[in-house]
Parts: C-alpha cells; structure tokens; sequence
C-alpha cells in the first residue's frame, strides 16, 4: 500500500475545516450522533446515516498506526526513495499500460492538460495501477476513529461527512467504501473530500467510481491537477510552477520528484 505523506495536507484542509464541529473525545456513540446530524444538514439521508453507523466502533489498530506515523520521507534521500518505487517491472506494465489506454489518455489530455506519462506514474506509484493494495479497511470506521480522536477532530470530521455523501451520491456502495489508514479511496487514493470535489464521471456511466473505473480514475486524477493550476503543455519538473501544481496531489518535494522521474522514464 501506498501510504500517503499526509503533515502538511492535514494542517492545510483543518485550516478550512467547518466552524461549528463534533466535540471530539468523551463518549464514541454520542459523537457519532453529533456527527449525524451534521450529515443530515449536509444532505445524507438517514437510511445511508444509519447503515453507515449501525455498530459502529473505534478501530484501535487505526489509533496506534496513526499515532506511530512518521513521514516517510523524513530520514531518506530522494535517492533512496525513488531506487525502491521507479523500478524496471512497474516501468514496463505502466507502460504496456499506456499503450493499452492510448486513446483514453490522449482525450484526458486534450482536456485537462496533463501529460499522459505523469498520469501514468502517479497512478502506479499510488496503486501499482489498481493491481497493488488500495488498502482493506472500512473508510467510515477509520475516518470516524480519526475524527473522535481530538488531535485532527474538525479535519476528519470534514471527511467523515464527505465519505457518508459518496455513498448518497451513489457512486460506491458502503460494501466497496474500503480504503487505506487515513480514509484514503481507489486507485489514486483520493482523501473522500478530494472525491467529491474531483471526481470525474469520465465513462459516463452515472457515478464517479475511483476503485473500479480506469476512465473515473485517470480523469479524476488529471482535474484535481488542472483545478488546481496545472498549466498545460508547459514543463513540470522541479523548479516550475506545474511543479508547485503538485503540491495539491502531495506535499513531499522527493514524492513529486518521484513522480517526475517515473514519467521521465516512460517518455524514454
């Protein structure tokens, strides 16, 4: 799994985190009811509220993996990160990859700008192309552990609510709104905040399906990157504003080097 390089991105999204929040801590069942309402302000329905909920409790193995997390790439060099991660096999199925879905990435990037290669690399760096682990944990339990914990409560909170309206959207059932250690979601492992605010119904079958629909995810990926500034046909590397872009999609300079590098080796 892909365990994604979180610090800078949570402090980012608290700071716009919603004003009137859940009392974290204390009672688990009677902030959950608290969060509850808040879902049905923000326009969940009570049938997916209560199924979302029914026995819900907090996941301690979430707990002690979150507060034993430390950035991955603190204590390593660029080097050594990226000698692990752009490796020979991922670079050859990525791009036996491109070739397969040669016209889908061309329209992406007609439309939102960004370069199929970067495409590529991010969604095998994330997911070794949805063939790796997207992670095995039920989202709602995992984020609703995260939120009653009091160190990033209003953060959580946020994605909570976020994760309960993709199932009102219809576009995963709760059966398939399983993810990683922070709530994470599908092949590209989009935060459910990012899903909403993201996701591309690129197959144009009625719902933004990031864990099953290459199309979805690929598209999804390349309009968070365009919304957030990405300038097409202009460079990308260290240094550039494209570079800055990628901030949006992780803050860790040697992630986006990473990133860079990987699509330096597919346009070989």
């Amino acid at each position: 799994m892909i365990v994604r390089f979180l610090a800078a991105l949570l402090l980012t999204f608290a700071l716009a985190a919603p004003a009137s929040a859940a009392q974290c801590g204390g009672n688990f069942n009677t902030f959950i009811g608290s969060i509850a309402r808040e879902a049905q302000g923000a326009g969940v329905s009570q049938a997916v509220i209560g199924q979302a909920f029914a026995g819900l409790a907090p996941d301690p193995a979430v707990m002690a993996f979150d507060r034993r997390q430390r950035g991955m790439f603190h204590s390593r060099s660029f080097e050594e990160y990226a000698r692990t991660r752009v490796i020979p096999a991922r670079i050859k199925r990525a791009k036996a990859l491109m070739g397969r879905h040669a016209q889908l990435l061309a329209r992406i990037e007609r439309q939102f700008g960004v370069p199929k290669e970067l495409l590529m690399a991010i969604w095998t760096l994330e997911s070794d192309n949805g063939g790796g682990d997207m992670g095995k944990l039920p989202v709602i339990r995992t984020i609703a552990t995260l939120a009653h914990d009091c160190r990033r409560s209003e953060l959580f909170q946020r994605e909570l609510i976020a994760a309960l309206q993709i199932v009102q959207r219809g576009d995963l059932p709760l059966r398939d709104l399983i993810g990683a250690y922070a709530g994470e979601i599908g092949q590209t492992q989009f935060l459910p905040s990012s899903y909403i605010k993201y996701g591309v119904d690129y197959d144009g079958n009625g719902h933004v399906d990031l864990r099953h629909s290459v199309p979805d995810v690929l598209a999804s990926t390349a309009n968070l990157l365009k919304v957030n500034g990405w300038q097409a046909a202009a460079p990308y590397g260290e240094g550039t504003a494209n570079f800055q872009v990628m901030r949006e999609w992780n803050r860790s300079e040697i992630y986006r080097k990473t990133m860079v590098l990987f699509a330096e080796k597919l346009s070989e």
